[in-house]
């Protein structure tokens, strides 16, 4: 601690110094040197009193501009490009939250689905059907062809064929010009192989995702649907296939159309046969898909139901699933299978589809999609659901493209 006098000489040092613009009076301003004559405690004018608040006021906002000028540094920006980086990374995770986690955990269910061996017993109850071409009711298959259809026939459970005897107008009339040799055909199958059904398979594109195509929201359309049916019934087909797409689900006035149709083909004791939608896998899956993709490819279970009270036969695509390996595939053909059987009356024939064709693209992979694949599937989901069920089969989707593999699976997997 310093003595007395050292203190005195400190704090006179100090208030020289707070005092030292009264050393340089040569520096100061004519007003400030008046101001420090006032006597200590006098109260300046009034007009001096806010002088040296506004100067400071000029200084801060001259410093004020100073530091806005002066170049910022990097660390300045950094921290809106971390927020940046942030959102995106919690976007990323978001995405995969939503579209990859479903999408694997739906795989992996598939594949459990897949597993498991297929009940005893669980094979054709010889009311199988296939899909025939064009080629034969218009001329371009003769009788050779018809023998060695009904020849290769003979080792399989196949009841009906849907043979193509249209398609169809978008007004819904039929010119009797697309089934030439329907006649022909009708005869010398009943002839080569008794027992066989043939079926006129009608189809036409429905303009309920474009402007273009069949309106069954017009009743006059629908009204030309049933009188076409009745004018192919007369050339001697045993039913009708219809196969009307892309239908919506919940369609009402497809199920108007199939009460008309009904009461012409029981009149006529005649087949009533429809190519369905695959079955929501998760409930509102196609409401969902409708508003992704713009095509609700399935249809609810409900209106599946809906439908197959109204037939006497309901053929499943269960093909162009998107799945991308045969365990998922054959998984997915099992779980339709089931979807199908709870809700099909026993008095309707259901068969499920088997593809019998060979593409690569986006919804249908050869690689995946192999009849091999899906009569495992149709077994498993037939043991896991109703093993005994007597009205029941697989339709196979197409002659004109199938190769001998898809006959031998067929055969090996299903007749035995």
């Amino acid at each position: 601690m310093a003595a007395p006098q050292e203190q005195e000489q400190e704090q006179g040092h100090q208030r020289e110094e707070t005092r030292s613009p009264e050393r340089e009076p040569e520096e100061q301003a004519p007003e400030t040197l008046a101001a420090e004559e006032q006597v200590p405690g006098e109260q300046a004018p009034d007009e001096q009193a806010p002088e040296k608040p506004e100067q400071e006021r000029i200084r801060a906002e001259a410093a004020g501009q100073d530091q806005e000028q002066r170049p910022q540094p990097d660390t300045a920006r950094k921290p809106p490009r971390r927020r940046w980086v942030r959102w995106t990374r919690r976007t990323a995770l978001a995405l995969v939250l939503i579209v990859v986690v479903p999408v694997l955990a739906s795989q992996i269910a598939l594949r459990i689905n897949y597993a498991g061996d297929p009940a005893d017993g669980t094979y054709t109850r010889n009311k199988d059907a296939i899909w025939l071409g064009h080629a034969w009711v218009d001329g371009r298959k003769k009788d050779a062809d018809v023998t060695a259809l009904a020849r290769d026939l003979e080792t399989t459970g196949i009841r009906d064929l849907y043979v193509h005897s249209g398609p169809l107008e978008h007004d819904g009339t039929l010119p009797e010009s697309a089934y030439p040799r329907a006649r022909w055909f009708i005869d010398a199958v009943h002839t080569a192989a008794p027992g066989i059904r043939v079926q006129a398979w009608l189809g036409d594109v429905l303009a309920t995702e474009s402007p273009n195509g069949m309106r069954l929201e017009r009743p006059e359309t629908r009204a030309a649907v049933v009188a076409s049916t009745r004018q192919i019934l007369a050339t001697g087909y045993d039913g009708v296939h219809f196969d009307l797409e892309p239908l919506h689900s919940d369609d009402d006035d497809y199920l108007t159309l199939l009460d008309s149709l009904r009461e012409v083909t029981r009149a006529d004791r005649a087949q009533l046969s429809i190519a369905a939608h695959q079955i929501d896998p998760v409930p509102g899956f196609h409401s969902f898909w409708g508003t992704v993709a713009g095509h609700p490819k399935w249809w609810s279970q409900e209106f599946f139901g809906q439908v197959a009270r109204r037939v006497d036969q309901i053929a499943v695509m269960s093909y162009d699933t998107m799945q991308p390996l045969q365990s998922t595939y054959g998984g997915y053909v099992a779980q339709q299978t089931s979807l199908a059987l709870e809700v099909t009356p026993k008095s309707t024939d259901l068969l499920m589809g088997l593809p019998f064709y060979h593409e690569n693209r986006f919804g249908h992979w050869n690689h995946a999609e192999t009849v091999s694949a899906a009569v495992r599937g149709v077994r498993l989901g037939l043991s896991r659901t109703d093993a005994d069920r007597a009205d029941f089969g697989v339709a196979a989707y197409v002659d004109f493209a199938a190769t001998e593999e898809d006959w031998t699976a067929y055969r090996e997997g299903w007749v035995r």
